[in-house]
């Protein structure tokens, strides 16, 4: 089981805050920590909002190439939709030379839209442009010169793309939201899969997962990896966790839900998602490992990421988290799933 987290890189809605500037170096703070005490991964998403400092997640993550040594680093996610596949490949080939080899992509279609007005599309391709780009990075990452035809984006002609990464195929993960369609699609594609769970229960989404594998099989791909991607926090006890966690993230959940019509947060239902079954990762380092493990039953996933740094949590919490998830979350979790794995299966 890989471990690892997640950030949008949150700046302060009001003033006094948090800025970008000082986010920005947080979050290379946090991914040097993270590689220290020995998580797996580290993945920064890409947003276009006065709320995120990440717009350019793979030149953080170059950033943090040259403070890292073994951490892979990732985008969580590249809105692949309204950028351009080359340019794309270019810039985490270029990161993967950096780190030498320990980078990856994280391609989505976004969860917010702010990017497609800003670079010229229309919302009305968002899945055509989807369907055409993933195809591009693909030929891109196995090709080193390539020919292809879109709608959307001038033809290539026998071009050679450089520079080349380090890796033989640049890992290219399909991130979804728990769209049947999306999930079929990675199966298709013969591409691993992250499935974001912000919200309701988990074993609601377990079913996606075995349609994922169903898809690779009946595409002929071999079993692709799995990544749950999760809201959580880890603090010394379980009361701390709720209550540094809490503010942050309905906070954060309150502004987008105003935006699209839910209704308000309140820390009764935050509690009950905190719940063995619930969607929230939040606990001592105990019961955040209780969960990954409960989860590892009903998805069978390989890699579980967590977001800490969600609105204004406060770095020192969020170091502190990352610190307490590598060194007494991650040691319970690899242990049991070590012990798993040699189990054979009941008949």
């Amino acid at each position: 089981m890989e471990l690892g987290v997640y950030t949008f890189a949150d700046v302060s809605p009001g003033p006094g805050g948090v800025g970008p500037a000082q986010r920005v170096k947080e979050v290379v703070e946090e991914i040097a920590l993270a590689d220290e005490v020995g998580l797996d991964v580290y993945g920064v998403g890409e947003h276009h909002r006065a709320d995120y400092a990440a717009s350019a997640p793979a030149m953080i993550l170059a950033a943090a190439a040259e403070r890292t040594s073994h951490i892979h680093l990732t985008s969580a996610v590249t809105v692949l939709s309204s950028d351009d596949p080359v340019r794309v490949f270019q810039n985490f080939a270029t990161l993967d030379l950096l780190s030498e080899g320990r980078a990856e992509i994280m391609a989505g279609r976004g969860s917010f839209t702010e990017s497609f007005p800003l670079f010229g599309y229309d919302l009305g391709d968002y899945d055509d442009l989807f369907a055409e780009k993933i195809d591009l990075l693909l030929k891109l990452r196995d090709h080193e010169r390539v020919t292809w035809r879109g709608a959307h984006r001038a033809p290539l002609d026998d071009q050679p793309v450089y520079p080349r990464p380090v890796q033989d195929r640049l890992p290219v993960w399909l991130a979804v939201g728990g769209n049947p369609q999306s999930v079929v699609r990675a199966g298709f594609l013969g591409l691993p899969l992250a499935l974001a769970i912000i919200g309701g229960e988990p074993e609601r989404f377990a079913p996606l997962a075995e349609l994922h594998r169903k898809a690779l099989a009946q595409a002929g791909y071999a079993p692709q990896p799995l990544s749950l991607n999760v809201h959580g926090f880890v603090a010394d006890t379980r009361e701390k966790a709720s209550d540094i966690y809490f503010p942050a993230h309905s906070g954060v959940m309150d502004r987008i839900g105003r935006e699209r019509g839910w209704g308000p947060t309140n820390r009764r239902a935050f509690d009950a998602g905190t719940t063995l079954r619930g969607a929230y990762t939040v606990g001592d380092p105990e019961a955040v490992a209780e969960k990954i493990l409960f989860q590892h039953e009903l998805f069978g996933h390989d890699r579980t990421l967590i977001q800490f740094a969600i609105g204004d949590v406060p770095h020192l919490d969020v170091l502190r988290a990352i610190e307490l998830y590598g060194t007494e979350v991650a040691p319970i979790v690899r242990a049991e799933t070590a012990k798993r794995a040699d189990t054979p299966a009941a008949v």
